[in-house]
């Protein structure tokens, strides 16, 4: 009996999930150390302050505590780095003000931490916190960036004016005020990106360890990257040599983003624990979370489009103020540039586009990447801008979308915003969808509705993103400080399993599984045989992590390059066994073979004969089968494709319930469709999330008023509807694999879809835009401020 196939294309079931539905998973708050002690911070509850005074005496008298620190404690270290620097357009460089381990001076948000209890157990750390006497001096706040932008406003950061972080630019300003001077016809559209908070599963922890024989730290943390986190908290926070810090990411309970960044939690127990000279642990409570986990989004964008009078578009202008919150995060700076402005062109033909951005600081919690990253903000605010262009010209939301999509026998189609595409084909993906969708049948289903006393809604989204993140060359004159390349060693054992050691990191993609199929497709070898190690930088070469939907592009064909190597080596050593000529020796389903003959050898006899070389070419090749191979990738890949979202919005409540949802994407090639399916599936559930229901709100003075799960809605089953997948792929061209990338592409597509589905159901109440989330409370104003109008029609 044959063995069923594992290799690309084949819906493995995921190796990891046996291990993690029995309870055998190995997170980071299930590390304990011997010694180990407890830290606690204590964190602002004032968006801005200033620090009058810091008494820890009560605090260092409770039972069982070891340490308090506070900034001052902390001088020989440095500020929390940030890994990308912006330009503005005056070519002055970014604002970027100190971001302390631990607030030095002032509170800049509520959740900043300003002093730290280190105990023997978490709870007599707690209580000890409450004892510290901190005296803040309340200054000034602001929250929004409308209002950190206006003449007077506060500054977060004395040396900042403005609270202007940078003001950048990309396009052809005059190319496209010329073309709005000779338009037929603009639109134009205010709207907002409404902020997010990430809330993982997981919440962060982090476990700090020192060997004083060797002057070793180790730092376990739930992190997307740790080769990075070593590089950052080592060069720039600790300031000790890299070799001397062992980063270990175990187990990571989903990260959407927020677990990218080098965080002042992760230096600080590690610091504390050299200090100590024994371990200390955190592990952030639910409520930390939602004050200390980078947020997302948090857009105001005002966005013009000119057009023909047959509605060809000609040219975009786009004006945006991006929330950077209280300090730079991480990769904040690149988020509402690079990878946002760039990604206005979307699907469609428009021959300009100018966008400035203005990066803004305000007393909130840091933003960053968010699950997309820039594309949801891009192609929120040009799919609801094409729809809005439907609404004021009376235009086919349809029609309007074909006339001006980039044509499949267009490419490599160059942008007028820095990008070049490879391959795509977005006529197909949307008539897969509208197929799928049932679009015709739709007035049926809304007459239907209707009878019902339901309002029902129709919308659709298509969408591109940059995904494969990102070549180094280019990044790096764009201001990213480190390379985005991916590695992997492909380690082939003496009996013929195999060992993956990836710098990518899984934390719920399924790598163990996809990555296994590539090494089944490529040797020939079971999915059983194969392991996948990731995390440790003790164990993994130099990798730079998973973000971007880069892991399989990126990650996938360094492995691709090492497998080659693998197999270039087994070949000479084939010949040699085979006395044949290494020209004539072939390779495919696991054998080496001699073409044209009936001689072959396994893949484990061949590694057998590496690690055991009594007949072995020795003169001209070392012993082993092991093979390390970087990649770094030639451009972005551009998943796109094709949402269409039906909502019904009951008229006494204002509650939206999404009734069927159609996602068609180009990923590339497809390694397991089940694992896709399972990615689409959560990123449209977070889309939909954003769309109706979630809201990091603050006051207008910073005051954090979406604090808990009882204030800020997380979707549940029962707000999601059976979600259908499907895929259009055309290959991306330049990496080994054809692979684009499918871990975002749910949470891209998805918002502009539902929300224009919620205006369609509203179309006789005369909604032209609404701001994300569409909560019942909204949707229920409007409907019942129109009644009386709709009455007397």
């Amino acid at each position: 009996m044959n063995a069923p196939f594992e290799g690309i294309g084949a819906s493995v079931r995921r190796k990891e999930d046996l291990r993690f539905i029995s309870g055998g998973g190995h997170y980071t708050d299930d590390i304990n150390r011997p010694g180990q002690l407890h830290a606690y911070f204590r964190r602002s509850d004032r968006p801005h302050a200033k620090i009058v005074s810091i008494d820890t005496a009560g605090a260092a008298a409770c039972p069982g505590v070891v340490a308090v620190y506070t900034a001052a404690d902390l001088a020989a270290i440095g500020g929390v780095p940030c890994g990308w620097q912006i330009h503005s357009k005056d070519g002055s460089p970014m604002a970027e003000p100190k971001h302390p381990v631990l607030a030095e001076g002032k509170v800049r948000h509520v959740g900043d931490p300003i002093a730290v209890v280190v105990a023997g157990t978490r709870q007599q750390a707690k209580d000890a916190a409450e004892k510290l006497d901190i005296v803040l001096e309340d200054l000034p706040s602001v929250s929004s960036v409308t209002d950190a932008v206006a003449p007077g406003a506060p500054r977060v950061h004395d040396d900042v004016a403005g609270n202007i972080c940078y003001d950048w630019h990309i396009g052809d300003k005059e190319g496209v005020d010329a073309a709005f001077a000779k338009a037929a016809k603009v639109v134009s559209l205010d709207l907002l990106n409404n902020r997010l908070i990430p809330n993982a599963m997981e919440p962060r922890a982090a476990v700090g360890d020192f060997d004083p024989m060797s002057g070793e730290y180790t730092l376990y943390t739930t992190s997307q990257n740790p080769h990075v986190i070593r590089l950052l908290m080592g060069a720039f926070v600790l300031q000790i040599p890299e070799h001397k810090l062992r980063v270990v990411a175990p187990d990571v309970g989903g990260g959407f983003g927020s677990k990218i960044y080098h965080y002042a939690e992760e230096a600080m127990v590690t610091w504390a624990a050299g200090k100590l000279k024994r371990p200390v642990k955190w592990t952030a409570e639910r409520s930390e979370s939602f004050m200390s986990d980078a947020h997302g989004r948090d857009h105001a964008s005002t966005a013009q489009m000119a057009l023909d009078a047959e509605g060809k578009f000609l040219a975009l202008r786009v004006s945006t103020l991006a929330n950077m919150g209280g300090y730079l995060s991480t990769f904040a700076p690149a988020v509402p540039t690079y990878l946002y402005a760039t990604l206005l062109a979307g699907v469609y033909t428009t021959p300009v586009i100018y966008c400035e951005v203005k990066a803004v600081f305000t007393n909130t919690v840091p933003v960053d990447a968010y699950r997309g990253a820039g594309r949801p903000e891009a192609t929120y605010l040009l799919e609801r801008l094409v729809d809005t262009i439907c609404h004021d010209t009376g235009l086919d939301r349809v029609a309007i979308r074909r006339k001006n999509f980039i044509a499949p026998d267009a490419f490599p189609y160059q942008t007028p915003v820095a990008l070049q595409y490879d391959s795509g084909n977005y006529i197909a993906t949307l008539d897969a969808a509208m197929k799928a969708a049932d679009w015709a049948g739709f007035p049926a289903r809304r007459a239907a509705a209707k009878a019902r006393g339901k309002l029902r809604g129709i919308g659709m989204s298509t969408y591109l993103e940059a995904c494969g993140i990102a070549p180094s060359k280019l990044v790096g004159q764009l201001g990213a400080r480190a390379g985005l390349y991916e590695v992997a060693n492909v380690r082939v054992h003496p009996t013929g399993s195999v060992t993956v050691f990836t710098g990518t990191h899984s934390h719920g993609q399924g790598h163990e599984t996809t990555f296994a199929q590539l090494v089944s497709d490529q040797l020939g070898i079971p999915v059983s045989q194969i392991d996948v190690v990731h995390g440790d930088t003790a164990k993994i070469p130099f990798g730079m992590g998973t973000y971007g939907s880069r892991s399989l592009a990126v990650g996938g064909s360094a492995m691709v390059k090492a497998m080659d190597k693998i197999i270039a080596k087994g070949k000479k050593i084939a010949a040699h066994l085979m006395e044949a000529s290494v020209d004539d020796i072939e390779f495919k389903d696991g054998k080496f073979s001699v073409t044209g003959t009936d001689k072959s050898r396994t893949l484990g006899e061949i590694a057998l004969t590496a690690y055991v070389p009594h007949n072995y070419p020795i003169e001209t090749l070392e012993p082993g089968l092991d093979e390390t191979a970087f990649y770094d990738p030639m451009n972005f890949t551009f998943p796109g494709g094709c949402h269409v979202c039906e909502v019904e919005v009951d008229q006494d409540t204002g509650i939206t319930s999404v009734v069927n949802f159609v996602a068609v994407d180009d990923v590339g090639r497809v390694i397991n469709p089940m694992i896709v399916e399972g990615q689409v599936q959560g990123g449209v559930a977070q889309g939909i999330g954003q769309a109706l229901l979630e809201n990091a709100a603050y006051d207008a003075e910073g005051q954090l008023l979406s604090g808990s799960f009882m204030d800020y809605t997380m979707p549940r089953a029962d707000d999601l509807p059976n979600i259908t997948v499907g895929t259009e792929s055309t290959l991306c061209t330049h990496n080994p694999l054809g692979a684009k990338g499918c871990g975002e592409v749910g949470a891209i597509g998805s918002p502009p879809a539902v929300i224009n589905a919620v205006i369609d159901a509203l179309k006789d109440f005369g909604v032209r835009h609404l701001d994300m989330p569409a909560s019942p409370q909204k949707l229920w104003a409007i409907i019942q401020s129109n009644r009386p109008r709709m009455a007397a029609e």
